[in-house]
Parts: structure tokens; C-alpha cells; sequence
């Protein structure tokens, strides 16, 4: 079983202004820049309401499968309870999990929109810091997908494991050989989920970077 929390996109305001834009209407790349990267922020607000919940449920899961290791096979009928409890808060945590990949999959599917933007960025250091923004940002993308897959993964064997439970002539080394797969899963999912908690952190602080350089005063949410 496994309890993992993730890091946050950092919600930025404009408390300030553009200090080189004029008195036209049209918008300058960077402004183009800053509405799409506060309409990511937004757009990821469905994955953070998934955090909670999820830890909740993990929490749960865990107490079950302690008690269900805990009892013995004269506790049959117990065991069984148990496990279809368990398995149905498998299947809660893995609409969770679909939502939360839905919602990083609208996030990266705004964000790309930043790639014809930036190539409209004249001042060099500023393209750089875009460029580098989105280089980060990608790659936190890709290390999402693959802590949902090894998650998903991971959620199979569960399921799996407490179809075992149910099981009268369940054989000692299929229960351990099942409980170590869980295991390696879980420790790919632990591994995924702090390289994406890296890359988020390393995005936040490259994007206030960026906001200063485009000469934006802002603050933080938290």
C-alpha cells in the first residue's frame, strides 16, 4: 500500500504591471504567455481536489489490509468482508486517479499552446526563460503519465490480492509472490511521485523567474 501526496502549481496574481507595454490593445507575447500559464494553474484545479481523497482512501485501504493480515483462515468469513471492502476502495481510488490524469491531460493540452507564443518572443533572455519553462513543464507531463501507469498498475494487483484473500486454498507463496509485485509497483509509483514533485517545484520557481525578467510584480497564493 502506499501514501503520497504531490506538489502544487503555484498560484500567481498581477499586483503590478507590464513595464514595457504601451497604450495598445493588443496583447504582447508576453501577456499571451501569462494568461494561458494562470489558465494551466486553473485547469489542474481538479487534480488537487484529488489529493485528499485519495490519501483518505489509501489510509483506509491500509487499516483493512492490516486487519485482514492479522487474522487467521478459522476467520474465513471475515476475511472475505474485509476484502471486498478493500477491493471496493481500490475501485474509489482508481476513479480518482482517472480524474486527476483527465485533469493533467487538459493542463498539458493548454500549456502547449505556449509553443507558437513563444516563438513570437523577441528579447533573448525572455525566450530563453520560455523556452526553459516549457522544457520543465513537459517533462513533468511524461513523469505524470508514468506514475498514473505504474499507480493503475498497482491498482490491478490490489484488486488481484484481495481476490486471492477470497480464496480458501490460497497458497502461502502466491500470497508472497502477489504482495512483492505490489511492492516493486509501489516503489516505481513512491519514485515517479517525488520526481514529479521535484519537476513542479523546479517549474514554480522558473515561472516566478520568468514573471520577474517579463517585469510582472506578483505575489503568491498559497
Amino acid at each position: 500500500m502506499s501514501i503520497f501526496r504531490k506538489s502544487y502549481l503555484v498560484f500567481m496574481c498581477i499586483i503590478g504591471i507590464l513595464l514595457f507595454s504601451g497604450c495598445s490593445n493588443k496583447q504582447t507575447p508576453v501577456e499571451k504567455m501569462y494568461e494561458v500559464l494562470e489558465k494551466v494553474v486553473s485547469t489542474e484545479k481538479a487534480f488537487e481536489d484529488q489529493q485528499v481523497p485519495l490519501v483518505e482512501l489509501e489510509k483506509k485501504e491500509k487499516g483493512i489490509y492490516d486487519h485482514i493480515i492479522s487474522l487467521g483462515m478459522k476467520e474465513f468469513e471475515e476475511i472475505t468482508k474485509l476484502s471486498n471492502e478493500a477491493s471496493v476502495i481500490v475501485g474509489k481510488r482508481k476513479k480518482h486517479m482517472d480524474i486527476e490524469q483527465e485533469s493533467i491531460e487538459a493542463s498539458k493540452a493548454e500549456f502547449q499552446t505556449l509553443s507558437a507564443i513563444i516563438e513570437e518572443v523577441e528579447e533573448p533572455l525572455l525566450k530563453e526563460k520560455s523556452l526553459e519553462l516549457y522544457d520543465i513543464m513537459m517533462e513533468r507531463y511524461n513523469i505524470h503519465n508514468d506514475l498514473y501507469q505504474h499507480y493503475s498498475n498497482a491498482l490491478k494487483l490490489d484488486k488481484g490480492l484481495y481476490e486471492m484473500f477470497k480464496k480458501e486454498d490460497l497458497q502461502l507463496e502466491q500470497l508472497e509472490n502477489q504482495i512483492s509485485k505490489i511492492n516493486e509497483e509501489y516503489a516505481k509509483v513512491l519514485e515517479a511521485n517525488e520526481m514529479f514533485n521535484e519537476k513542479t517545484n523546479q517549474y514554480n520557481e522558473t515561472k516566478l523567474s520568468f514573471y520577474k525578467e517579463a517585469g510582472l510584480e506578483i505575489k503568491t497564493k498559497k
